[in-house]
């Protein structure tokens, strides 16, 4: 028997007859990340003090009402997870308008550009547990992914003396949540760095929103190193400082 962590899975390209579960699991793998995100802006320290101050408001204004109290803090935690909610949805309705519409155009018509799925034999059938895509970019692309940072920061020094081969942009990386924690998402990952050795590209870059930090350190033991940090999502900037949410490159060189 397998250990769990050495779990085999078969990694093949997507098929039409894919759509439904692969969205299923976009959807799902994007909307998860709301209730962490949640819970990590409410820690915030900045946050836990704003939303004393507005519990004692409340309590004041209510004449030492606790349940006004707790209407107060929770309207500002409602706040909080509105911001939170509405910048992964941005994101996931965004995909869902563009590349995501047409997978077949938008991936395997294009050799630059890759779409893969994970499957598992459950009970003798496979069924796809994960999948992965990636997105070949042009050597004159290369300066502007740090064009539009909202005034984030990057590492300029890691991304100097590769040469004019383009590099390639990571995405969609899911795993389903029963599937997790059997390294599938790093033969996922090593699929698409393979995709990108077989291109020639020079490396592979990977968007991740601050609350992943299971995917953020899968990257890290795989040799990516972050090479920006901005706080740029498809969601009005407010409620991304609100949410405390960055976005963080990280790249790999191959």
């Amino acid at each position: 028997m397998a250990h769990k962590s050495d779990f085999q899975f078969s990694i093949r390209e997507y098929k039409p007859s894919d759509e439904h579960v692969v969205m299923s699991l976009f959807h799902d793998g994007i909307l998860e990340h709301v209730y962490p995100a949640f819970f990590k802006a409410m820690s915030n320290p900045d946050h836990i003090g704003i939303a004393l101050s507005i519990s004692m408001a409340g309590y004041v204004l209510g004449g030492s009402s606790y349940f006004q109290a707790l209407l107060f803090g929770s309207l500002w935690a409602g706040l909080i997870y509105y911001c939170c909610h509405d910048i992964y949805n941005s994101y996931m309705m965004g995909r869902l308008s563009t590349d995501m519409a047409d997978i077949q155009a938008s991936y395997l018509e294009n050799p630059d550009n890759g779409f893969w799925v994970a499957e598992a034999d459950v009970n003798g059938q496979a069924k796809v547990v994960g999948m992965v895509a990636v997105v070949g970019k042009s050597g004159e692309e290369e300066g502007e992914r740090f064009d539009d940072l909202n005034g984030g920061v990057s590492n300029r020094e890691f991304n100097q003396d590769t040469g004019d081969r383009g590099y390639a942009h990571m995405r969609h990386a899911v795993v389903a949540f029963a599937w997790r924690r059997r390294s599938l998402g790093s033969q996922l990952t090593r699929k698409a760095l393979d995709f990108c050795k077989e291109r020639g590209f020079s490396r592979l870059v990977v968007d991740l929103s601050s609350p992943q930090t299971a995917a953020i350190s899968m990257c890290q033991k795989l040799g990516f190193v972050q090479t920006a940090s901005h706080c740029n999502t498809h969601a009005n900037r407010w409620f991304a400082k609100l949410a405390t949410i960055n976005v963080m490159q990280m790249e790999k060189l191959i």
